[in-house]
């Protein structure tokens, strides 16, 4: 499959019924926009196409990771147009493995023919471990150039063998600006864009479109295209209220299941754990309307209570779970507000870690440690052998105590002394501060008097 196979085009190169997108794609690194960091002159991306001809040896794959609609299903094509490579396209929901092999077994042929395959496999992440484990003595053979694209984290979604032997290429959404002048750009073009349609648009409708897209170029020209048919039937003339009728709902780029969807949940505990209320809105405000699950959020916001304030404010986890309860029982939009409420209530609270930490030390110290038996004193003795083996024996009951505290060390013997709870001076966690300082002179006292009275 070369390059441009497809339908027929239109007298300027382009297919006319195909979408605006599709049409307006760039051809060249020229008409390429965006993406200076990898290729404006001497960066990595720009160099690696311009020194890879035909004739060169190198023939490294690579994998585009970056969100919808910033280029890398474009780029791939100009790298094999410029390299001067057969361009087989791939998608991982429409392919297997014996799909794969048959590829492999084409491009093989043709390596031996001296020419030069680019397997281009958008969606990569969505293969399996068996489907990716199929390209890999390709790739290492040289038979084949894969150039992956992904929405998804490479390092999670990519095996590893396969991911050693690609390059990793970031690409970045694009900006408001960049997407506003493309956008004019195909208002005004005659031979691939809109402009046989002799439309005319306001700037700030423009921006609104571009600002709505979320750096999405694709997702710009489809609700350009549908601007302008409104248009068209009209006064020729795309106005902010028209493009805002086009738009109908702003893009938010999301998967409940990718990297965007635990950056979003991380800058949401993040800004409540830096007592940011703002913040802490903002985000909150992002996952809903980008279609979380408010339960998956709800417990999140539990968790903020019991990691991140403690006992510092401990109402604030009875606080979470009543906002919790309201979100199952009056569902969203309107159980939306109790969460909010918990967000803000846990941002402008105390802040106190000092359980999280000292639990994870105790955890620590059960795996590294052998595991002690109870102290005998601690042991219940329900029949009278256990109190003849000393079952319970020494045990002091705190209630009948001075102060109602027993000079009896609870932790076996290989660990009296440790300290794993510290607790902060922030909010109520102050108070539990001083209570401990007074259990400890409590039994400081006690084991004075108790060493005098030996004396």
């Amino acid at each position: 499959m070369s390059l441009f196979d497809g339908e027929p085009e239109g007298p300027a190169g382009t297919i006319r019924s195909a979408p605006l997108a599709e049409r307006m794609r760039p051809r060249n690194l020229e008409e390429y926009s965006g993406q200076e960091h990898l290729l404006g002159p001497g960066k990595p991306l720009r160099v690696q196409i311009e020194h890879d001809g035909p004739d060169s040896a190198n023939s490294g794959s690579m994998i585009l990771w970056g969100p919808p609609g910033v280029g890398k299903t474009t780029l791939a094509k100009i790298i094999a147009e410029t390299t001067r490579a057969t361009f087989i396209e791939f998608s991982a929901v429409m392919s297997g493995i014996k799909e794969i092999k048959q590829v492999m077994a084409s491009a093989a042929q043709a390596a031996e023919l001296h020419s030069r395959t680019i397997l281009f496999v958008d969606e990569i992440h969505r293969f399996n471990k068996a489907q990716q484990d199929a390209f890999l003595p390709y790739v290492e053979r040289g038979t084949i150039r894969l150039i992956g694209a992904t929405t998804e984290n490479p390092s999670f979604e990519i095996i590893s063998a396969l991911l050693s032997r690609c390059r990793v290429y970031v690409l970045q959404p694009l900006s408001e600006e960049r997407i506003g002048a493309l956008l004019r750009r195909a208002l005004e073009d005659t031979e691939r864009g809109l402009g046989p349609m002799g439309l005319t648009a306001d700037d700030d409708a423009l921006q609104l479109i571009a600002s709505y897209s979320s750096g999405d170029c694709r997702n710009a020209y489809n609700t350009l295209e549908v601007a302008a048919q409104l248009a068209a039937a009209g006064a020729k003339h795309i106005d902010r209220a028209l493009a805002s009728e086009a738009v109908q709902q702003r893009v938010l780029m999301y998967d409940k299941s990718g990297e965007e969807h635990y950056n979003l949940i991380s800058a949401l505990h993040k800004s409540v754990r830096n007592s940011d209320p703002d913040a802490a809105l903002y985000w909150l405000a992002r996952m809903f309307a980008a279609g979380e699950d408010p339960l998956y959020l709800a417990r999140r916001v539990v968790r903020m209570a019991v990691e991140d304030i403690g006992l510092a404010a401990p109402e604030a986890l009875n606080l979470c779970l009543s906002a919790k309860q309201a979100m199952e029982f009056l569902g969203s939009p309107e159980g939306d507000l109790a969460l909010a409420e918990a967000v803000v209530y846990l941002s402008l609270a105390p802040k106190s870690n000092s359980v999280y930490t000292a639990f994870g030390a105790v955890k620590q110290e059960i795996e590294h440690t052998r595991q002690e038996p109870v102290p005998l004193h601690l042991r219940n003795a329900p029949t009278r052998l256990m109190k003849e083996l000393d079952y319970s024996k020494g045990y002091r009951y705190a209630h009948d105590e001075e102060g109602r505290v027993a000079d009896m060390d609870c932790l076996p013997d290989s660990l009296k002394g440790r300290s794993y709870y510290q607790p902060t001076q922030e909010g109520r966690e102050k108070l539990l501060a001083q209570r401990m300082d007074e259990i400890r002179r409590i039994r400081e006292s006690k084991r004075s008097k108790a060493g005098s009275g030996r004396s």
